[in-house]
C-alpha cells in the first residue's frame, strides 16, 4: 500500500483548507464539442482505447469464493471471469473452442465446471477442456489444443482488470501506474459485494466528465445532497487515473499526527477513478459503502451503460440491508435523473452545431487531464504503447 502518498495528498489538502485555495491548471481547456458526437472519433474510441488497455470488469467481492464466476459481454466481446481451485482469478472468452457457441449465460454464479449448451463440451474453471461428448464418435482430441482462449487479467487491489485484446500489447501493471497500491488502502478484498443495477445515459465521455467534476454538485444537485457538499476540487494523478479530493478543514485534527499514526480512511475520502470508465465513491448508508461505476460506450455514439455496483465494508444486518437498499435507490436517482438526464440534453446541445467546443475552467483539471489522455491514446501506436505508461508523465504540464 503507498500509505506514503495517501497521506501526502490529505495533508495537501488540508494546506489548501488552510489558504483558502484549490489546486489550478496553468489555462482553460477548450475540447471540439464534435469530440462528443463524431462517429467516427467515437469507433476510434472504442478500438484504441477500452480494447487496448485493460478494463476494470469486476470485484474481488463479486467471485469471492472457489469456482465462483462472473460472465458478461463487453463491448461485443463475450467473457468469463472465474475463481479456480488455487483460488487464481481467470479470464477467457465465453467462446466454446468446439464450434464457437457462448458456453456460459451472463450473470455470477459458483460451479465446478462450464459446460457448452450446444453439444456439452465441459471446461474447469482454469480453462482445460475436460469433457467431450461421445468423444468416440466425435474422434480423439489433444484436449490441451481446446482449451478455452484465455485473456490477460490480474487481481489487484480487490478489483479485477481484464484485456479485451486476445494479444494486448500493454502490461496490466504498466497500466496501473501503482495507482493499484493506493486503491489497497481501501482494502476491497475483504468487502461485501451488495448489488448491481444499470443505468443508461449520454456519451461515454459526457457521463465520465461528471464523475471528475465537482463543480456541479452544489447547483445540479441542491435538491438531493449537493447543498452538503463544496464546489472546490483537487486531482492527483497516477498516470491517466485520478483521485479527486478537494480542501478539508476536518483533516486538521491530525496535523500534528507523524504519517504513521494517521487513519488511513481520513486519507481516502473523495472519488477514485480508473481511466478510462470507471469511477468509485465513497457514501454512508447500511454501514461504509461505495458506488464503483463501470461506464461502457452503448450501442451508438449518444449512448452509455454504466454498471452500478454497491459494496460495503461489513456485510449488513437486517437493519443495515434496509439502510443499503435505500441509499443504493436514491443514488440511482441521483444518477439517472439528475446527472444522465442533464447529460443527454446536453448530447443534443452539442449536436445541434451552436456550440463548437466545451470549456474546462482551471478549476476542473480532472476533466482536462481525462480528455488529454483520450486524445493521447487516440495518437499513440501499438509499438509506443507500453512506454507510455512505463513513465507517465502528466499531458496538463507537458508543454
Amino acid at each position: 500500500m503507498d500509505r506514503q502518498r495517501l497521506i501526502q495528498t490529505a495533508r495537501e489538502d488540508l494546506a489548501h483548507a488552510k489558504a483558502g485555495t484549490i489546486q489550478q491548471t496553468p489555462s482553460h481547456v477548450e475540447v471540439p464539442a464534435d469530440h462528443y458526437v463524431d462517429e467516427t472519433r467515437w469507433q476510434q474510441e472504442i478500438k484504441q482505447i477500452f480494447k487496448r488497455v485493460p478494463l476494470m470488469l469486476a470485484t474481488s467481492a463479486e467471485i469471492p469464493e472457489i469456482n465462483d464466476y462472473k460472465a458478461m459481454t463487453v463491448l461485443g466481446v463475450p467473457l468469463i471471469i472465474s475463481r479456480a481451485e488455487n483460488r487464481e482469478v481467470r479470464a477467457f472468452f465465453n467462446v466454446c473452442s468446439h464450434r464457437g457457441a457462448q458456453i456460459m449465460p451472463e450473470g455470477r454464479g459458483n460451479t465446478h465446471r462450464f459446460t457448452c449448451p450446444y453439444h456439452a463440451w465441459t471446461y474447469n474453471l482454469s480453462g482445460q477442456l475436460t469433457g467431450v461428448f461421445a468423444e468416440k464418435d466425435f474422434g480423439a482430441v489433444d484436449r490441451s489444443c481446446y482449451q478455452l482462449t484465455p485473456m490477460m487479467c490480474l487481481e489487484r487491489a480487490g478489483l479485477i482488470w481484464v484485456h479485451l485484446d486476445p494479444e494486448p500489447k500493454l502490461p496490466i501493471e504498466d497500466f496501473l501506474c501503482q495507482y493499484d497500491e493506493a486503491l489497497a488502502g481501501f482494502n476491497f478484498e475483504n468487502w461485501h459485494y451488495f448489488d448491481s443495477q444499470v443505468v443508461r445515459g449520454p456519451n461515454w465521455k459526457i457521463a465520465y466528465d461528471g464523475y471528475l467534476d465537482i463543480y456541479h454538485l452544489p447547483i445540479l444537485h441542491k435538491a438531493t445532497f449537493g447543498s452538503d457538499f463544496p464546489h472546490r476540487a483537487n486531482y492527483y494523478p497516477w498516470g491517466p487515473h485520478q483521485r479527486v479530493s478537494g480542501p478539508n478543514p476536518g483533516l486538521i485534527e491530525f496535523e500534528h499526527l507523524p504519517d504513521d499514526e494517521w487513519p488511513l480512511e481520513a486519507a481516502m475520502g473523495g472519488v477514485w477513478t480508473i481511466f478510462p470508465h470507471i469511477s468509485i465513491a465513497s457514501f454512508d448508508g447500511g454501514g461504509r459503502g461505495v458506488l464503483l461505476s463501470q461506464l461502457f460506450p452503448g450501442e451508438t455514439v449518444g449512448e452509455s451503460i454504466t454498471v452500478q455496483h454497491y459494496l460495503l465494508q461489513d456485510k449488513p444486518d437486517e437493519e443495515g440491508e434496509k439502510g443499503a437498499r435505500e441509499q443504493f435507490k436514491f443514488l440511482r436517482y441521483v444518477v439517472e435523473e439528475e446527472d444522465y438526464a442533464t447529460g443527454l440534453k446536453q448530447q443534443v446541445a452539442l449536436a445541434s452545431g451552436a456550440k463548437k467546443v466545451v470549456t474546462f475552467g482551471k478549476n476542473e483539471g480532472g476533466g482536462s487531464r481525462f480528455h488529454a489522455w483520450v486524445d493521447l491514446l487516440l495518437q499513440t501506436p501499438d509499438q509506443e504503447l507500453g512506454a507510455l505508461f512505463k513513465n507517465p508523465f502528466d499531458p496538463l504540464l507537458s508543454e
